[in-house]
């Protein structure tokens, strides 16, 4: 079964208010019982002397849809999932703001905790984004994945 893949770019840091409404939508999906919920979040690491203030986001959208719909299709396969959600910032998100957005729905707990590790694992090893640190004082350098 193909799954509908909607837009997974946000074009700026990912609010609480709609991690909350995306939450609120599956109230009424009587079947879910366990949600597997992950919110990456930009840290004011330390580079030498510098401090992170802000990662600037960019992708090539298009080969990211193509590699998030091979990855969400892998997924459904594996797992009994009712719905899975990927939202993934571009653009500068400052320290403390949410850059990513995970949430899988299932019938049970473990499906839909197995899911969103594995999909967040995915996603740093598979996804074709990058992101550039700015340091307190606006000079840079590319951020490698962890």
């Amino acid at each position: 079964m193909e799954h509908k893949i909607k837009n997974i770019f946000v074009h700026e840091p990912i609010s609480p208010v709609f991690i909350a409404d995306g939450i609120a939508a599956h109230s009424s999906k009587v079947g879910i019982g366990a949600h597997g919920i992950f919110l990456g979040q930009v840290r004011a690491d330390t580079v030498g002397e510098q401090t992170v203030a802000a990662i600037e986001y960019t992708a090539y959208e298009r080969m990211a849809c193509q590699q998030m719909h091979r990855i969400r299709e892998e997924t459904f396969a594996k797992y009994p999932l009712t719905c899975m959600h990927v939202y993934h910032s571009l653009g500068r998100v400052a320290v403390g703001e949410i850059c990513l957005f995970v949430f899988t729905s299932a019938p049970h707990r473990r499906a839909a905790l197995d899911a969103c590790d594995e999909l967040v694992e995915r996603i740093k090893a598979e996804f074709p984004i990058w992101g550039r640190e700015v340091f307190e004082d606006e000079t840079h350098q590319w951020k490698t994945n962890s």
